[in-house]
């Protein structure tokens, strides 16, 4: 997704997200704040976004939204439980309707026996919580990149069978 691409998918998501009345906030890992700049680039996104997380540390992503220290302990930072904790806490911390989250290894080297590329992401509503696995594959700057576009498009296509039904994604193709 290019940048202007990336604008037009953030413009749609608030957009979208303001007419229904959904509120965003974000716990981000390896993106550092990306994902949220990205959303707040877009004028009006106020109505929406409550706020963000950094959590590059480790120990932040226990102390900063709740994430499961034990779990963090034996699994490491890249974890499926761990970007669904993290969206779930941004929500709670942020008292937003809707919590977004990435978690993963953008490189150079492998993080705790993790390759570089793999990232998870998640998004959390009602106290569940959806993860998606990847395995980009590019340099640090294009694992990041592709980080917040996954985020975006996920979120974009779960707020518009939120507000719309499950088939308006489809139907607006």
């Amino acid at each position: 997704m290019n940048s202007t691409e990336l604008g037009s998918r953030s413009q749609h998501l608030i957009t979208t997200c303001t007419q229904v009345g959904l509120s965003i906030a974000a716990a981000e890992s390896l993106t550092g704040g990306r994902f949220v700049a990205t959303l707040v680039d877009v004028p009006g996104a106020s109505a929406v976004v409550r706020g963000g997380v950094i959590t590059y540390a480790t120990d932040l992503k226990s102390r900063l939204v709740g994430v499961d220290a034990e779990h963090l302990d034996k699994t490491g930072p890249v974890d499926e439980v761990v970007a669904a904790q993290m969206a779930a806490g941004a929500a709670r911390e942020c008292v937003a309707d809707i919590g977004v989250a990435c978690t993963g290894v953008a490189g150079p080297e492998p993080q705790d026996d993790k390759p570089v590329g793999l990232v998870y992401t998640a998004i959390a509503f009602a106290g569940k919580a959806q993860v998606s696995e990847h395995h980009f594959t590019g340099d640090r700057d294009a694992i990041r990149s592709l980080t917040v576009a996954a985020m975006m498009s996920d979120l974009d296509d779960f707020v518009a069978r939120l507000a719309f039904g499950p088939g308006a994604k489809d139907e607006e193709s």
